[in-house]
């Protein structure tokens, strides 16, 4: 059984204030109202509500869960998506506030920009590719505001996907992108690695990843949009970020991107 719009609102409500006080909440799925992946959805939808009635604009996508390990992990056995919205968007080389957040981490991916809407079902990796205008370097801020991290499926599908932030480098032209499943990364935290990866890591190809995304929406109702951004998940490990650290990633074709935390 689904909960009632007003537990949902409930949970909403817990969910938001946790992110706006940087105050985490203790696991949704060990709430005796025991919610499913629609209840899930449904409270994901309403926050983003929240935001867009605040003056937030919905600027794409995040594909989670695309790694192998991160699904075994959390018992399933396909990705999930969270939304990014304009006040998530960081600049290249920026600092931003540690204090933010509860307990950061981050993720170097490859950002897709689309040129040509993309709707489902029957969304292809070749029709992704074929309506992206341009590819960055990027990173993803994740945060769980769900206390040490302790999250279910429904936990960080609730929870925007766990998103909070992106920061994109240089645009190149997909004409003139590498192979982006063979396209390597190191992340860097205050200049030493501390993980290594590749497209390969996300679902095969990260184009896969986006038209997961594009057929997934497509049951909402949803399609993707020219001009909207996607992360289509993570190409390494995500390791915790304590104030004063500065994390980089270093891309084989793509270029750098970084940010600070102060």
């Amino acid at each position: 059984m689904t909960l009632t719009e007003a537990e949902r609102e409930e949970v909403a409500l817990l969910l938001h204030n946790a992110e706006e006080l940087s105050a985490p909440i203790e696991p949704l799925s060990e709430s005796p109202l025991g919610l499913d992946l629609a209840d899930a959805y449904a409270i994901q939808q309403a926050n983003i509500a929240r935001r867009l009635a605040a003056g937030a604009v919905v600027v794409g996508h995040k594909v989670g869960l695309t790694a192998v390990a991160m699904q075994q992990l959390l018992g399933v056995d396909e990705p999930d998506f969270g939304h990014l919205l304009d006040d998530m968007v960081h600049d290249h080389g920026s600092t931003i506030p540690a204090t933010r957040y509860c307990r950061p981490r981050i993720e170097p991916e490859i950002c897709f920009r689309l040129a040509q809407p993309l709707r489902g079902p029957g969304v292809t990796a070749e029709d992704v590719l074929a309506a992206t205008e341009a590819v960055a370097p990027a990173l993803e801020i994740v945060d769980s505001r769900i206390r040490d991290w302790k999250i279910t499926l429904v936990d960080t599908v609730a929870d925007n996907a766990s998103s909070a932030g992106l920061v994109c480098g240089q645009w190149t032209q997909l004409n003139d992108a590498p192979a982006l499943a063979a396209e390597a990364v190191d992340l860097l935290v205050d200049g030493e690695i501390v993980a290594q990866g590749s497209g390969r890591e996300v679902l095969g190809h990260p184009a896969a990843a986006v038209a997961w995304l594009a057929n997934t929406l497509a049951a909402c109702g949803t399609a993707l949009e020219p001009g909207h951004l996607v992360l289509p998940g993570a190409m390494t490990t995500a390791p915790f970020i304590s104030p004063g650290q500065k994390v980089e990633a270093h891309f084989s074709t793509l270029g750098r991107v970084s940010i600070t935390f102060n």
